[in-house]
Parts: C-alpha cells; sequence; structure tokens
C-alpha cells in the first residue's frame, strides 16, 4: 500500500519555515538607532520630527516628552538624518551605518529659531527664555529684534509664569522706563504718560481696555515698542506702545492646567491645549481659558473674571497660512479710585494720614465690562519673493458702571472753607458700547538691486471704532437748595437758598451725595433714589482712520537702512447721524528713517529718527465730551531721536543692549483738576523727555537665567500756559527705576536636585502726582521670591512666590491728594502646574 501524503500541509509547513527564516535573516539585519533632542538649555524638545532617508527608503519617527527617540532601520547603509521642531532651526547631518550592533547617536542640540518663515504670527514658539528676540508688530516683517532700529522691551510667557503675573502690571515690572501709574491700564513710558484708553493686541489697535486689566493667561509675549511708533500703528503715544501678543498653536500636543491660590482670598485657574487636528499637522489649534476670583488689600475691592480664548491655524503648504482666534474677557469689579489722604501742604504732606487700605465708595458700587475680539491673519506667497498679508480684528466692548468717588475736593462750611475730614462726593452711572474694526493689509517684497538687497513692506490700514448711541450717564454732584433744586457750587454770600446740618460739630451745606468721612469711613448699600441726577446721553461717535506707507530695510554687507513714509487720514465725528453731527477731519505725513550696522555678528549699533501723530478730536479718549463747538483740539505731535547698541553673547543665549533716547511732544491736553467739571482740560504746550536704557536678559548657565535693566529718565516742560513750570518736571515719572528677576534650578543629585529658586528686586525714583504738585510720592524698592519644585521626570511644578519681602509700603502713582494709588503689601501665591 503506497503512504498517503497531505501535500496542502507539507506546502504550508515549506513556506512558513522559509517565511520565518527569511525574517530571521531581515531582523539580524536590522540597526536600532536611539538619540536624544535638547534645546541650547539642556531642555529636552517633545514631539520633534525624525527623519532617516537612505535612498527611496524614509522612515520617520518622533521624540518622546523625555527627548529620547528610537528607530529600527531595515539595513546598513549611509543615511541622511534630519531633525526638525516647530520654533527651532533643523538639523541635518549624514550618518554611515556599517555595524548590526545598536547605535547611539549623541545629544543633537536644535537652535532656537531666530526669524520665522511666517510673515503673520500664525504659529506659536516654543522658546523658554524670559525675552523674546523677534518682533513682526515693528517692522510688520518677522525681523530679529537685533537688527530693527529702535528699542524694544519683551516680556515672555515664561517670565510671566515664574512670576505669577497674572495682570499686565505685574508682568512689565522688569521693563525698562515703564512705570505704573495708577491701578488702572495707565503707565508711564519713557517719562510720557499714556493717553490711549485701549491697547494694542497682535498688533492691532483696541478700545476701552483703560480701567480693569485684562488677564495675561492667553499672551505668548508682551512688546513694548519705545518712542513713537505711528509708522506702524495708528494713534499710538508718544512714549511707546505696548504690544500683546497672544498664543498660537504649535504642531506638537501640549497640554497644561494651572491653579493657584493665594492671599487676599484669591483662586485662579488656567488651561493651555494644543496640537495638531490631523495627521499631517495642517490644521492646528490651541484653547486658553483663564478664571479669577480675588478679593484685596483694598476695602471693597474685589475682581472675578474669566477668559476664553480658542484659536485654529490651517497651514496647508509653505506659502499659504491661516489663523483665526476669540478673545472672550468679561470683568466684573469696582473701580479703584484710590486712597485719599487728609490734604496736601508742600512739603509737609502726610501719604500715611489714612492707611493704604482705605478707599472711598459705597457697598454696591460695580464696574462690569465684557469684551469680545475676532482676529484672522492670512499670508500667501505669491511668488517666492511676494508675500501678500492681510489682519483683520473685530472688537465690541460693553460697559455697565455704578461709583461713587470723589469730586477732587473737600467738603466747606458755611463759610465756604475746606473741612479736611469730608471728601466731597459724586455718583456716577454709565453704561456705553463700542465696536472696532481694524484691517491692515500689505505686501512683503524681497528683491536686489545694483548689489543692495531690499525688504520693502507696501501697506493700507483701516481702522473705525463706533460708540452706539443708547450709552448714557447719570450724575449726581453739588448741594441741595431749599427750593428741591440742586447747585452745582456752594456759595457764602447766598446761604439763604441751601439747606445746612451740622456735621463734625461744624455747620455745613447738605450735600446732593454724601460726604465720605475721612476720619470715620462707613461703608454702606446707597440708595440711588436718595440724589437728584443729571441724566446726559452720551453722543454717538465715529472714527475713521486709513494709512497707507511704504517701508524699505536696504541691506548692503553689514549696513542695513530703513526708510519708511506713512500718510495717515483722520475722520471724527461727534453726535454721530444726528442732525448736530459735527466732524473733524485731519492729516497727517510721518517719516521713519533708521540705520543699522553690524559690528561684528553678535554687536549691533543704530540710529534712529521718527515721527509720530495722535488725534485728539471729538471721540479722543481724553475728549469725554465733544469740545465745544468751532474747537478743535490739535493733534499731539512728537519725535523721536535714538542711538544704541544690540548685542547677543553666549551662542546667543544672552541679550545686552543700551540705547539713548530723546522724545519730544508737543499739543498736549491734560485734566483740569477742577472738582466742578472732572472732564475740562487744560492745554499744556510741550515737553521734551531725554534718558538712558540698559537692559540684559538670557542664561547665564543652562540652568540659570535672568531679566535685568536699569534706565535714566529726564522729562521736563518745555512750554505752559503757565510759564512758571517751563523747565520743572515732569509729573509721574521716576527718574531712574531698576531692576532685576532671576531663576536658578539646582541639577545633579542630592535634596535639593529638584529645587529651583527665583529672586528679584525693583528700584523706582520719586514721583510727582499727576494733576497737582503739592507733594512728592517717595522711591521704593521691593523684594521678591519664589521657590519652585520640579520632581525628576514627572510633569508637575509647585511653586511659591513671596511679593514685597519687607512689606514696604509705597505708591505705584497718585493723581491729587484724594487719588494716591498704594502699591500692594506683602502677599504669597500657591501655584501648581501639570504639564502633558
Amino acid at each position: 500500500m503506497k503512504p498517503s501524503y497531505n501535500y496542502p500541509f507539507f506546502i504550508k509547513s515549506f513556506f512558513a519555515t522559509l517565511i520565518l527564516f527569511l525574517i530571521s535573516v531581515n531582523v539580524f539585519a536590522q540597526v536600532k538607532v536611539i538619540g536624544k533632542v535638547t534645546d541650547a538649555q539642556n531642555q529636552p524638545i517633545h514631539i520633534a520630527t525624525i527623519k532617516f532617508k537612505s535612498g527611496e527608503d524614509q522612515l520617520n519617527t518622533n521624540t518622546d516628552s523625555a527627548g529620547n527617540f528610537s528607530i529600527i532601520l531595515p539595513k546598513k547603509a549611509t543615511y541622511s538624518l534630519i531633525v526638525s521642531a516647530v520654533g527651532y532651526t533643523s538639523f541635518s547631518s549624514i550618518y554611515p551605518i556599517n555595524q548590526l550592533a545598536d547605535f547611539n547617536i549623541e545629544t543633537i542640540i536644535l537652535q532656537v529659531a531666530n526669524e520665522q518663515l511666517q510673515t503673520v504670527e500664525v504659529v506659536g514658539t516654543n522658546g523658554k527664555k524670559y525675552y523674546g528676540n523677534y518682533s513682526f508688530s515693528a517692522t510688520k516683517t518677522a525681523a530679529l529684534n537685533k537688527d530693527i532700529p529702535q528699542s524694544i522691551s519683551s516680556v515672555s510667557k515664561e517670565l510671566i509664569a515664574d512670576r505669577q503675573a497674572a495682570v499686565l502690571s505685574d508682568a512689565i515690572k522688569n521693563v525698562t522706563s515703564v512705570s505704573q501709574s495708577s491701578y488702572y491700564n495707565q503707565f508711564s513710558i519713557r517719562g510720557i504718560n499714556q493717553n490711549e484708553e485701549g491697547a494694542i493686541i497682535n498688533g492691532m489697535r483696541t478700545r476701552q481696555y483703560y480701567f480693569n486689566q485684562p488677564l495675561t493667561n492667553n499672551l505668548e509675549r508682551i512688546e513694548v515698542i519705545k518712542g513713537p511708533a505711528s509708522a506702524t500703528f495708528s494713534s499710538v503715544d508718544p512714549g511707546g506702545s505696548i504690544n500683546l501678543v497672544t498664543k498660537k498653536p504649535l504642531a506638537e500636543e501640549r497640554k497644561e492646567i494651572s491653579i493657584s491660590a493665594g492671599s487676599f482670598s484669591t483662586i485662579r485657574g488656567a488651561l493651555d491645549f494644543t496640537g495638531p487636528l490631523n495627521t499631517s499637522k495642517t490644521l492646528l489649534y490651541r484653547l486658553n481659558i483663564g478664571y479669577e476670583d480675588s478679593k484685596s488689600f483694598r476695602n471693597l475691592q474685589y475682581r472675578k473674571g474669566y477668559l476664553i480664548s480658542p484659536s485654529i491655524s490651517y497651514i496647508p503648504n509653505d506659502k499659504t497660512s491661516l489663523n483665526v482666534e476669540v478673545v472672550m474677557n468679561n470683568s466684573n469689579s469696582r473701580l479703584d479710585r484710590g486712597q485719599a489722604i487728609f490734604g496736601a501742604v508742600a512739603g509737609k504732606t502726610d501719604l500715611q494720614s489714612t492707611p493704604i487700605t482705605f478707599n472711598m465708595g459705597a457697598s454696591n458700587d460695580r464696574f462690569n465690562s465684557q469684551d469680545l475680539m475676532l482676529m484672522a491673519n492670512f499670508s500667501h506667497a505669491l511668488t517666492k519673493d511676494i508675500v501678500f498679508n492681510i489682519a483683520y480684528m473685530k472688537q465690541n466692548w460693553t460697559e455697565d458702571l455704578l461709583e461713587h468717588r470723589t469730586t477732587n475736593a473737600f467738603a466747606v462750611d458755611e463759610n465756604n472753607q475746606p473741612i479736611p475730614t469730608l471728601a466731597a462726593m459724586r455718583a456716577v452711572q454709565r453704561q456705553q458700547k463700542w465696536s472696532t474694526d481694524n484691517l491692515s493689509t500689505y505686501f512683503s517684497i524681497n528683491t536686489n538691486t545694483f548689489g543692495l538687497n531690499h525688504k520693502i513692506v507696501i501697506g493700507y490700514d483701516r481702522l473705525n471704532t463706533e460708540k452706539f448711541r443708547g450709552g448714557g450717564e447719570n450724575s449726581a454732584q453739588g448741594y441741595r437748595l431749599k427750593d428741591g433744586t440742586i447747585a452745582t457750587r456752594y456759595d457764602a454770600t447766598k446761604k439763604d437758598l441751601y439747606l445746612f446740618k451740622v456735621v463734625n460739630g461744624v455747620n455745613a451745606p447738605v450735600p446732593n451725595v454724601e460726604h465720605f468721612n475721612l476720619s470715620n469711613p462707613s461703608y454702606t448699600i446707597k440708595n440711588l433714589s436718595d440724589y437728584v441726577f443729571t441724566k446726559t446721553e452720551i453722543p454717538p461717535a465715529y472714527y475713521l482712520v486709513n494709512g497707507v506707507y511704504l517701508q524699505d530695510q536696504i541691506k548692503y554687507d553689514r549696513l542695513t537702512l530703513t526708510l519708511g513714509l506713512r500718510q495717515e487720514w483722520y475722520q471724527d465725528y461727534s453726535n454721530y447721524k444726528l442732525a448736530n453731527e459735527k466732524k473733524i477731519q485731519q492729516h497727517k505725513l510721518l517719516p521713519r528713517v533708521g540705520i543699522t550696522y553690524a559690528v561684528t555678528s553678535n554687536i549691533n549699533i543704530y540710529g534712529t529718527y521718527l515721527q509720530g501723530y495722535q488725534p485728539q478730536g471729538n471721540t479722543s479718549s481724553l475728549v469725554i465730551v465733544p469740545p465745544p463747538a468751532g474747537t478743535n483740539f490739535k493733534p499731539l505731535e512728537s519725535d523721536l531721536k535714538e542711538i544704541g547698541a544690540k548685542s547677543e553673547w553666549l551662542n546667543k543665549n544672552l541679550m545686552v543692549n543700551i540705547s539713548f533716547f530723546e522724545i519730544n511732544q508737543k499739543n498736549l491736553l491734560m485734566n483740569a483738576n477742577d472738582p466742578l467739571d472732572v472732564n475740562r482740560l487744560i492745554e499744556r504746550g510741550a515737553q521734551r523727555s531725554r534718558g538712558l536704557e540698559i537692559e540684559s536678559s538670557g542664561f547665564i548657565m543652562p540652568n540659570w537665567q535672568f531679566n535685568a535693566g536699569y534706565s535714566y529718565v529726564d522729562a521736563i516742560i518745555k512750554d505752559d500756559f503757565n510759564p512758571e513750570l517751563i523747565g520743572q518736571r515732569v509729573q509721574n515719572t521716576p527718574k531712574h527705576s531698576a531692576s532685576l528677576w532671576s531663576r536658578y534650578d539646582f541639577k545633579g543629585t542630592g535634596l535639593i536636585k529638584d529645587i529651583g529658586l527665583g529672586a528679584g528686586v525693583q528700584y523706582s525714583g520719586t514721583k510727582l502726582p499727576l494733576y497737582i504738585r503739592d507733594f512728592i510720592l517717595p522711591a521704593y524698592t521691593l523684594v521678591d521670591a519664589a521657590l519652585y519644585y520640579v520632581p525628576s521626570g514627572k510633569k508637575v511644578q509647585l511653586a511659591v512666590n513671596v511679593n514685597n519681602i519687607l512689606n514696604k509700603t509705597y505708591w505705584v502713582g497718585a493723581q491729587n491728594y484724594l487719588r494716591l494709588f498704594p502699591g500692594t503689601p506683602r502677599n504669597v501665591m500657591f501655584n501648581v502646574t501639570y504639564r502633558i
């Protein structure tokens, strides 16, 4: 009998054995490659892209959260390696791999990209420095700060986070020549007080950010462009512009959750999620959410607010990019008009006659504002040398205010003599809505002529803001007459017309709004029906700015010449679309000249001259009500002359800059400090500000970085309606100021290997109040510190910040003796941050 064979089974076994043999041969031919990718500070770079290519074969992988990667290559061969990550310059090298053993590549270090390829900012950065080394807004192109012929100070999100700086005033403590003026979003820059009641966000002007400072958790960095920047922006302050740059999406997955709590019943929370939405990483997202619920060392004060900011970037190729983001900012608080003291006598004023907690107001006061912004940036390269850019912002802003505030005067007795223990008060209700549209469109052109390289920008800007009809202000102040009417002022020669009562043993006319007793303060819920209000419609208003400009950055060898010319047209309407509409028109041609010379590869010297222009018409922020018929306030005009040097050291990890400047401005409008008309303005002829700035920031060692600066500002009055003031010091700015903040992280082993220490000092010289010259605010020095704990290999950081460790009593600014703004006493903030 013939044997029986199962041929199908035999064939299957044969081929299975053959396949296993071939696989084993192939496995033994494979090579495992491992390595690590870090930045210059030895910090791991997460999700860096690793590409190995040999012939037609290409294999890709990504680094993990520790910066490590491993990949199996199919054979021995010569491979080209490319390592890339968003925000860093790419690394490339050739590796001949001719052995089958594991191949270990030495640590690959990526440098932070100095100049982004994007011409409008649509993608975030991975930099972890205390300062930013490039700017888009200063020249409308992606340019290194070192190459821009103008002083620009920058505060990064890392410095904001390390200092737990929740609002703008805390974030810019380390910026030279910038001094906080009040509790509002108001600063003096290079000795010049801001006039604009708005903010610049991503290079675009907004309105009505004046009374309340927004949260900072959605900011990538804060740029302070020193001097008038009217060649770049519409309607800017002569001293400088504070540009808030929002966070943009990243091409790598990141998630961060932060929770803080501390002094004055403060609780804050923040969320920052970002990453790709598709595998090709052409669609990116970012979501920032912030929340705050806090009280204050100041009586009556509180703040509840939230910020929600989603952002999406679409980058289908290297020619086209689009970013769209929304910022919703809601704030419920009370306006803090400052500390009142018992009068002011030149040289004898007691700033501590009342405690720094002292506040005047009512328990039912409120200041609620809502702000909604939509921003879009689009860029498309028509050719490799011509790029079209367009940016648009739509902003809606709403205000709901009720406040009891001083009239900037004391109560009077029956003989019209001041009663220094009683502050005269007024009650104000106000509601209004604004809408702003901001469009910026321009071409960026690179070309060469006769051996010269040109970077040309040709653009058009349109900015319009409308104050809608329906807004109104109810105001109550003055003294009660026997016939039930109200007199704006007390006239002692007509005593028989007034009602009187005894207050603190003194016979005094009865006020429309009860005086505030400075010696025995009482906070009650006020009944608004007790007052006689003057009801005023806030007239609708509209202004429109059109600007065209041409800028050319001409480079020859080490020399770069920046030439700019901007023509701006301004139209301003009060009583907009009503029968009594009034229109003001102005126009201005603004030149800009700058020169930069590269002395060495890391040192640039520069000089610049430019002019500034700021209309002061019907809707000017300082002009609360339209000027009288026939009045046309002159525009605020200014010019800047500046020379300086910018340098980078230690492999571009350390920045050192120095600048000398002079700013002249004329046609100033100032509040008259009139208790009977708080909106009345007076004109000051001219001011001049000269000074020196020195700033340095960066890494001393990979685990030790700092930010430091010093400024000297000599600001004087050059012309004034009061001749006695000519040559006198300008109010509200210190001559000397300095700051330092540093963080050191311990490495190695031992008990302190996961510990980081932060320390800082801030000095501000003496100041005069903004509206009067009767007393001087003393100089102050503050000491801050922080402790950080970052467990090795973990994704969490614990931090505690102690500010004003020595519990120094100080004042950041003042307007008059009824409005001083004391600084925050010693306070502690705890923070937990978890990163994925």
